[in-house]
């Protein structure tokens, strides 16, 4: 009888995990984000994030912010912009990074379950405070694809400058009501009626007051200041039909290994 050498096995093992991993469109999506601003500048609330088909488009400059927008910006809170693009796009993953609005130095890090086959496009929106309506986010639904046709993650990394962040255009400029300045009032507000703009330089108004994390704010920002960065790696998931391949392929090599022992 014939065996197979310890070449053939090799190969063999391989063809198995490179078969399986092939077939692996599910992933693991680590989503790691920091705030790249200067001490005693700008904090931003929890990352919403959503994975899709590039059919949820939350905003466009130039336009009026809807209301998903408008409670993102004004109050940090997402939960409608989820909701807005689950309703959008039934299969996508929706989610939130981070559990408190992140300061100057620190990070946070959530992991999905991503189909890549399907959900390959990738949406977020922050609110950005000291303000009373700034946010980053992105303007198009198809900004930024994090994979190819193959589950490839094409995209590592995903950077905010000063110059990227956004004014939604909802609420008036108003130290009394922006949110994260002591002594104001972020739920009171004066409707602005414009619309959703470029802008970082209002924040120099807070300059000298005192936060809600204890510090005076010193905006220190100009355009090409980095403000935050979006990191992604990814994991690959082994379909079920792949857990059985490798099982099938561990199970033959086993049986390989138990008859050249009894002949031996």
């Amino acid at each position: 009888m014939k065996f197979p050498t310890s070449l053939s096995k090799s190969l063999l093992c391989a063809a198995i995990f490179s078969s399986a991993g092939a077939q692996a469109a599910i992933v693991d999506l680590t989503v790691t984000v920091h705030n790249l601003a200067p001490v005693n500048s700008v904090v931003v609330a929890p990352l919403s994030v959503g994975f899709g088909q590039g059919l949820f488009d939350g905003f466009d400059i130039g336009g009026s912010a809807n209301a998903s927008i408008v409670k993102a910006a004004e109050l940090g809170n997402g939960n409608l912009w989820r909701d807005a693009f689950s309703a959008t796009d039934a299969g996508a993953v929706v989610g939130v990074v981070g559990g408190a609005p992140l300061a100057a130095g620190l990070s946070a890090t959530q992991t999905f379950r991503v189909d890549t086959s399907l959900n390959s496009y990738f949406s977020f929106v922050a609110m950005v405070v000291p303000s009373n309506d700034f946010f980053i986010g992105n303007d198009s639904a198809t900004a930024f694809k994090l994979f190819d046709g193959a589950g490839n993650l094409q995209i590592s990394s995903i950077g905010q400058k000063a110059r990227d962040i956004w004014d939604a255009g909802s609420e008036e400029f108003n130290v009394a009501n922006a949110a994260f300045i002591v002594g104001s009032n972020a739920v009171a507000r004066d409707a602005q009626n414009s619309v959703v703009a470029r802008n970082f330089g209002e924040f120099a108004a807070y300059n000298g007051l005192s936060t809600a994390y204890g510090y005076t704010f010193n905006s220190g920002l100009s355009g090409g200041s980095d403000v935050y960065r979006i990191d992604f790696s990814a994991q690959a998931v082994p379909e079920p039909q792949s857990y059985a391949l490798m099982l099938a392929g561990l199970a033959a090599m086993g049986a390989v290994v138990r008859r050249r022992s009894s002949a031996v």
